[in-house]
């Protein structure tokens, strides 16, 4: 997947990262050879709509382009895709060569809490974690097993989502249920880890000391969660044993009376993998509304008067309740709350979310600047605010290529 240098003259050093999900690929090429790492990537791109009708490609510089995927083997096809287009950049550089390959990994289970370079045996144990998150853990097991057959030099690092919540106490960890289930390795793990991790480092640069106190962090995207953070440590977490768990999200149920589940299955009968298909892929957003996952498209549709505006409504209120409820929570975790900040997709783009989700927050003291969050900036709260809220764009590329310097000289 990954081209072989070889040239004999040293080589500019270049670090791949790879972020694999069901339907797409997001990779991004930083220049290793630079330290400090630079945080913007030399080129990066996405293939998305991965096994569907209309799959597409684009990277810096070049706008998305319908293409064409081996129906039979889409992954695959998207996988050599990406390895084409990063051949053809790197004629274009000098001497450089692909050193190492990062790849965000999901779920590290209760063995793996620190970035680690991949071989056979840490695939195999990978693999069993794939139940955990089907949505995620598979795919980048796939290009992980690809390159380990094509590229067994090849340097490759897999940075865990579930890494960050290590320093979870154990109170947050536990799950009620039978002993015997916790050693099984059956607790709360916690993740985006990845996402968290970056804003450990860039809350303090903008905000100083105020960010190591109470900080609350929301990862709102497709998949969405909350982290509660002291001394820039995570402390508590809305995901938990799976990411499924916490915050409604665009797709995902979040959390769930378990009897329903129960319910699903024993009086309607329906199978295990058709419960999972409901929980994972036909909830959260897209089920309560009937029409989509995103919330900037549910947006418009809420002023009209048919049965879609008011499912629109109805979606959208339960899921910024939902938000409001576990800050609320979390909140009372921290005993009070120094600084909020929005990051991911919606957390960073969608000025209405954060404004409804701050109003219900209004009881804190907070309030928001409406023309600074209107322009999606730092700091949208208002002079007096009780909580300083920020808006930062995360960077778990940056964070995973990071990591993978530790494999290579200099």
């Amino acid at each position: 997947m990954i081209p072989a240098h070889t040239a004999s003259s040293p080589a500019r050093e270049l670090v791949v990262v790879l972020n694999c999900g069901s339907s797409s690929i997001k990779f991004a090429v930083f220049d290793g050879a630079q330290r400090p790492l630079p945080r913007k990537p030399l080129w990066n791109g996405k293939v998305q709509g991965i096994g569907g009708p209309a799959p597409d490609f684009g990277e810096s510089g070049v706008p998305p382009f319908a293409i064409a995927l081996d129906a039979a083997h889409p992954y695959r096809a998207a996988l050599q895709l990406i390895r084409e287009r990063i051949t053809a950049r790197l004629a274009q550089l000098d001497g450089a060569r692909v050193a190492a390959v990062a790849h965000r990994v999901v779920h590290g289970g209760s063995r793996y809490f620190e970035p680690v370079r991949v071989d056979a045996g840490v695939l195999a144990d990978l693999k069993a974690f794939i139940p955990l998150a089907p949505l995620h853990q598979p795919f980048a097991l796939e290009a992980m097993d690809i390159l380990l057959r094509e590229r067994p030099e090849l340097v490759q690092v897999a940075c865990f989502d579930t890494a960050f919540h290590h320093t979870l106490p154990k109170v947050e960890q536990l799950l009620p249920l039978p002993h015997a289930a916790w050693e099984r390795g059956l607790r709360r793990y916690g993740f985006h880890g990845l996402s968290y991790e970056y804003m450990a480092t860039a809350l303090p640069e903008r905000h100083g000391d105020l960010a190591r106190g109470r900080t609350l962090v929301a990862h709102l995207g497709s998949g969405a969660s909350l982290c509660a953070m002291q001394g820039l440590q995570s402390v508590a977490t809305t995901m938990g044993f799976s990411a499924l768990d916490g915050l409604m999200m665009g797709t995902r149920t979040g959390a769930l009376d378990p009897g329903a589940v129960i319910y699903l299955m024993e009086i309607e009968k329906l199978s295990l993998q058709e419960v999972g298909r409901i929980l994972y892929h036909e909830s959260g957003l897209l089920g309560v509304s009937g029409t989509s996952s995103e919330p900037r498209v549910l947006l418009p549709l809420e002023s009209g008067a048919d049965a879609q505006a008011e499912r629109a409504r109805d979606a959208l209120a339960l899921y910024v309740r939902r938000i409001v409820r576990e800050i609320g929570a979390l909140v009372a975790v921290l005993g009070g709350l120094d600084l909020l900040v929005f990051t991911a997709g919606v957390g960073e783009h969608s000025a209405e979310i954060r404004r409804r989700v701050c109003e219900g927050l209004g009881f804190l003291g907070l309030r928001l600047d409406a023309e600074a969050n209107a322009r999606d900036a730092a700091v949208i709260s208002a002079t007096g605010s009780a909580v300083t809220v920020g808006v930062e764009p995360t960077n778990e590329e940056w964070v995973a290529a990071r990591h993978a310097l530790r494999w290579l000289p200099g």
